[in-house]
């Protein structure tokens, strides 16, 4: 049996991150259990490919969860805080989202891969962890065991399942006490009633989205939204979905955000009384599906039409599920960690990124708090052992 300083459970963007950090410390000795063949799948694919690992605007009401002030005081005050261990060039775009300048998410993953082998973590693939008992040990699935003074879990939540991100790996904290709190995708596609969005699938619009739960607007979002023959999808669907991550409600779409509703019927107005007529009347305004379904809904007053251009609801009968996902809502309790992600159950035991009872909004918000809640990690584990973050 293989014996570390410390294990890391997980070689996703917080596992990385905290490997790169810890193994800047020459007298420790890290080992990385990785499920699958690869390092950093997820944070590869982040971003469509991108890799959006942070924003601008870090305002706490982005992020959810039962323990709002620790996330407060860990990842919301430098979006670039969390980053240095990148050594790179990062550029933000008008909505506050932080990318690296080569907007290649894999070469971040490959190059904090590339860091921790240098640097000494040995990182070994194909190692599921089954169970962690105190002391530490752990038993990986294949029948091998690693044990360590000390162990980072950072396995990740449910969502996305082709990432080895089952949901299982919650069980380790589990069995030592942990609590988990209840499990929602979040960050994913919605379902919604089907009758006003007949003859859309596969359009594409740049709107304003508000999430309607109990007649009270709780979320609101700009970006693409494109139909399908369930719902919807996009980054502004994406941007709302955590506020039906567990509950249903109405979605609100707003197809001109930058133009007044009694703009759009003044210019309604002239062309109907320029001989316009049927969907012509909002031909180059917006899509001819959108305005054929549009004028189905609302009829042909102009003023009734530019109130449905404004705010086209639909009712929200779910989500697409786990699979589809890119985050989990809820985890391990928040609670039950100190302000530096250590277990109080379980001393030399931590925890970094989605296994905690944390997520964020769309727009960098979950890979910042991947790669702060290793810092914290770090610092502690650091300090115990008279090394430098």
């Amino acid at each position: 049996m293989k014996n570390y300083d410390v294990l890391i459970v997980g070689a996703g963007a917080a596992g990385l991150a905290a490997a790169c950090r810890l193994s800047r410390c020459e007298k420790l000795k890290i080992g990385v259990l990785e499920a699958s063949e690869r390092a950093g799948r997820k944070l590869a694919a982040s971003g469509n490919g991108q890799g959006n690992l942070s924003n601008l605007d870090l305002d706490i009401s982005h992020y959810h969860g039962g323990n709002l002030p620790l996330v407060q005081k860990i990842a919301c005050n430098d979006p670039y805080g969390g980053l240095d261990i990148l050594d790179c060039l990062f550029v933000s775009d008008g909505r506050g989202r932080i990318y690296p300048s080569g907007r290649q998410a894999s070469a971040l993953s490959e190059a904090l891969y590339v860091t921790a082998e240098k640097q000494g973590a040995e990182i070994l693939f194909n190692k599921r962890a089954a169970a962690v008992s105190r002391g530490f040990t752990v038993l990986c699935a294949d029948g091998s065991r690693y044990s360590a003074d000390c162990v980072v879990l950072c396995t990740g939540g449910k969502a996305q399942k082709q990432y080895f991100t089952d949901g299982s790996a919650y069980s380790l904290a589990v069995g030592l006490g942990h609590t988990l709190t209840p499990l929602f995708p979040s960050l994913v596609q919605l379902k919604t009633d089907k009758t006003h969005i007949k003859g859309l699938k596969g359009v594409r619009a740049d709107c304003a989205v508000s999430a309607v739960v109990d007649g009270r607007t709780v979320k609101r979002a700009e970006g693409d939204v494109i139909f399908t023959d369930y719902g919807v999808s996009g980054n502004a669907v994406f941007g709302v979905s955590p506020a039906f991550a567990s509950q249903t409600g109405v979605l609100s779409i707003e197809f001109l955000p930058g133009i007044s509703a009694d703009k759009i019927a003044a210019t309604l107005e002239r062309r109907a009384a320029s001989g316009f007529f049927g969907e012509n009347i909002l031909a180059g305004i917006v899509h001819s599906a959108i305005a054929r379904a549009v004028l189905r809904r609302a009829g042909s007053s102009p003023s009734a039409v530019a109130e449905c251009l404004k705010n086209y609801t639909l009712e929200v009968t779910g989500t697409l599920g786990f699979d589809s996902a890119q985050v989990t809502r809820g985890g391990i309790n928040a609670g039950e960690v100190s302000e530096k992600l250590e277990s109080k159950l379980v001393k030399n035991l931590y925890f970094a990124g989605e296994i905690l009872d944390v997520d964020g909004d769309c727009g960098g918000y979950n890979l910042h708090w991947a790669f702060e809640s290793a810092r914290a990690v770090a610092e502690d584990i650091l300090a115990k052992y008279g090394g430098k973050v």
